[in-house]
């Protein structure tokens, strides 16, 4: 099965403009809030604190020791780093929702000749 091309990325500035939508605060405020919600993020992981987002999932830090890498168009072997790098394990109830949008996309509901007949 071949990846779907991405439709489109919600931004910074798609989550203030949800915000100013659904709150009762002015465009400057909802895109500070987004702001300071990012920045507290930021904080906590380059703390490494575990960050976690009831009903959304939870972003921690993992460090990943030295190891050797190769180059596949070469086949050279080198040393990649000891790094730090984010991970994010979705919640049980994103996952879900995840799940139930790819099924109701694939598997559409269809009509059966009772709903057919209660349609007409």
């Amino acid at each position: 099965m071949a990846k779907k091309a991405w439709k489109r990325a919600v931004t910074r500035a798609d989550l203030a403009l949800a915000a100013y939508r659904h709150a009762p605060v002015s465009r400057h405020n909802a895109a500070e809030a987004v702001d300071l919600v990012l920045a507290t993020i930021t904080e906590a992981l380059v703390g490494g604190e575990i960050v976690l987002i009831s009903g959304f999932g939870v972003f921690q830090v993992r460090s990943k020791k030295t190891r050797m890498g190769r180059n596949p168009k070469t086949g050279v072997a080198y040393p990649i780093s000891e790094r730090r790098t984010i991970v994010f394990k979705a919640s049980r109830t994103l996952k879900a929702k995840l799940t139930a949008r790819h099924l109701e996309r694939e598997h559409p509901p269809t009509q059966t000749s009772e709903s057919a007949d209660d349609a007409s």
